[in-house]
C-alpha cells in the first residue's frame, strides 16, 4: 500500500462576539429576510479587542488540535497557514503561531490562496507526508475577515466572518487518507475579487486610506456565476475520474460562501443535502476557515472509511477539490 497523508486530528475556533443579521440592519441598509434569502447567513462571530490578529485565532486551534491528538508541539514537523488576513506582510503568522505554542522544530509558512487556501494548503502539505519527508504536519486555515471588511457596504459585510480551523497530518499504510485532489486558478478573475491596496503595486497612502481600497472589493454577480460553474464542476470531475457515485459519498465538505452554490455544487454531483455540511448560517464566511471549522463541527458524525469530497472556489480566482476518506 502506498503511503498516504491523513487527518488523525481536527479543531476549530471561532470569536464569541455574535453579529447578527438584525445588527446589521441597524448599520447598512439591509433585511435579515433579503440577507438569508440571498446567503443563507444569519450571524457571523467577529474576533474584538486590540492588536488581535488571525494568530490569536490559529494558536487556539492549534494547541486544542494537539491537545486533542495527544501530542507536544516540538512534534509537529511543518506547520502551512492558509489565510488573506495575515498579522503582519511578514514575518509569516506560521512563525508567530509556531513560537506562541512552542513548535520549536517546525519550520512553517503562510499560504494565500483566498477561499480555496485550505485546499491548496491541505493538497501542500499532504506531498510532505506521502513522501516520507515529514511526520506530523499541521495544515490550519482561517481569517479575520473584519480587518478587511468595509462595514458600510453592504455587499461585503454581511458575508464575512472570523474564525479558524486546523488537522493535523500523519502517515498511515492503511486504505485511508487523501486520495487525490484537483486545484485549478486563474488570475483573470482577479478584477472581481480582490483587495486593491496594501501590497507592493499600490503601497498605503492616504489616497488608498481615502479611497477605500485597503477593504474587500467583490463583483458579486461575476463572482457568483463563476463559483457556481468551476465548484460544481471541480467536485463532479474529482467524482468521474476515481469512478465515485453519489451512493459513495459520506459527506460533501464544501466551502461556506453562498447557500445557493453550495446547493448547486451538491445538486451537480447528486447528492441530497442530507449529506452536505452547511453552518454558514452561524459563521458566514470565514474564507480559509470554512472547511477545517465544518470537518470540526462534523467531527462526532463522521466514521473512519467515509468518503469526503472536500470543495472550494475564491478570491484569484482559485478553486479545487479533494477526495479522502476519514480516517478515525
Amino acid at each position: 500500500m502506498p503511503t498516504r497523508a491523513a487527518i488523525t486530528a481536527v479543531h476549530g475556533y471561532v470569536p464569541e462576539f455574535r453579529l447578527s443579521n438584525e445588527v446589521l440592519e441597524t448599520m447598512v441598509e439591509t433585511s435579515d429576510e433579503w440577507i438569508t434569502e440571498r446567503t443563507g447567513i444569519k450571524e457571523r462571530r467577529i474576533q474584538t479587542g486590540r492588536d488581535q490578529g488571525i494568530s490569536v485565532m490559529a494558536i487556539e486551534a492549534v494547541n486544542g488540535l494537539l491537545k486533542k491528538r495527544g501530542i507536544g508541539a516540538e512534534e509537529i514537523d511543518l506547520l502551512i497557514l492558509a489565510t488573506v488576513t495575515p498579522d503582519r506582510v511578514f514575518p509569516a503568522t506560521a512563525n508567530i503561531v509556531c513560537d506562541a505554542i512552542g513548535a520549536t522544530n517546525a519550520w512553517g509558512f503562510d499560504l494565500g490562496a483566498a477561499c480555496s487556501g485550505f485546499l491548496y494548503a491541505l493538497s501542500t502539505g499532504a506531498q510532505f507526508v506521502e513522501t516520507g519527508k515529514h511526520k506530523k504536519v499541521v495544515i490550519v486555515g482561517g481569517d479575520k475577515m473584519s480587518s478587511i471588511i468595509d462595514y458600510t457596504d453592504r455587499s461585503t459585510c454581511i458575508i464575512f466572518g472570523d474564525g479558524c480551523g486546523a488537522v493535523l497530518l500523519e502517515p498511515t499504510e492503511e486504505p485511508v487518507g487523501i486520495y487525490d485532489s484537483i486545484l485549478r486558478s486563474d488570475g483573470s478573475g482577479c478584477q472581481y475579487l480582490n483587495q486593491k491596496a496594501g501590497g507592493s503595486m499600490r503601497p498605503p497612502s492616504e489616497r488608498t486610506l481615502e479611497a477605500k481600497e485597503h477593504y474587500v472589493f467583490q463583483e458579486g454577480k461575476a463572482v457568483f456565476k463563476h463559483a457556481v460553474t468551476n465548484m460544481s464542476e471541480v467536485s463532479a470531475a474529482i467524482m468521474e475520474r476515481n469512478g465515485l457515485t453519489a451512493n459513495d459519498i459520506a459527506w460533501l465538505v464544501p466551502h461556506q460562501a453562498n447557500k445557493r452554490i453550495i446547493d448547486a455544487t451538491a445538486q451537480r454531483m447528486g447528492l441530497d443535502e442530507s449529506k452536505v455540511m452547511v453552518n454558514i448560517d452561524k459563521y458566514g464566511n470565514t474564507t480559509s476557515g470554512t472547511i477545517p471549522l465544518c470537518l470540526w463541527e462534523w467531527e462526532s458524525k463522521l466514521n473512519k472509511g467515509d468518503n469526503l469530497i472536500l470543495s472550494a472556489f475564491g478570491g484569484g480566482f482559485t478553486w479545487g477539490s479533494i477526495w479522502l476518506k476519514w480516517a478515525y
